[in-house]
């Protein structure tokens, strides 16, 4: 695991961006601090296990029913899953709550094939670049 963000000293879920916007939701099961976490009720949030349309990065671990921090825009630490180039899109999450590259999808509008676009599924933009599964990278979060 490298951390590829020149603050070794700051823990995955944190931020030292003076803008973020965090919003608060209330955890439907336990969450970690880090996880991507997604609507899984209506003002509720799950962490992501698998592809989905996260809305942000929890700051801080919560028991079920506890009010969960969320940052939803801005800069953050969290884990990466895999290879991720500096300045692509990611998405949550893989089995072990953690970042993926979002691949782009080639289209060929004069062809027949139909194609699902995802439209909500990016989270933001990786900062920094992930060679590794656990690497430590910064996303910005564009919710």
């Amino acid at each position: 695991m490298a951390d590829n963000t020149g603050k070794p000293w700051m823990g995955i879920g944190e931020t030292d961006d003076p803008s973020a916007v965090i919003m608060s939701f209330e955890a439907a099961v336990a969450i970690t601090r880090g996880d991507p976490v997604y609507l899984s009720a209506d003002d509720k949030v799950s962490p992501a296990t698998s592809a989905q349309d996260c809305i942000g990065i929890a700051l801080k671990s919560v028991s079920v029913g506890e009010p969960c921090p969320v940052l939803v825009r801005g800069r953050v630490k969290v884990k990466a899953g895999g290879t991720i180039a500096r300045g692509k899109a990611v998405y949550g999450a893989d089995s072990n709550r953690r970042i993926l590259q979002l691949t782009d999808q080639a289209v060929n509008e004069g062809g027949t094939s139909t194609y699902t676009i995802y439209y909500n599924r990016k989270l933001g933009t990786a900062l920094e670049s992930a060679s590794a599964a656990d690497d430590l990278i910064f996303i910005y979060v564009e919710k």
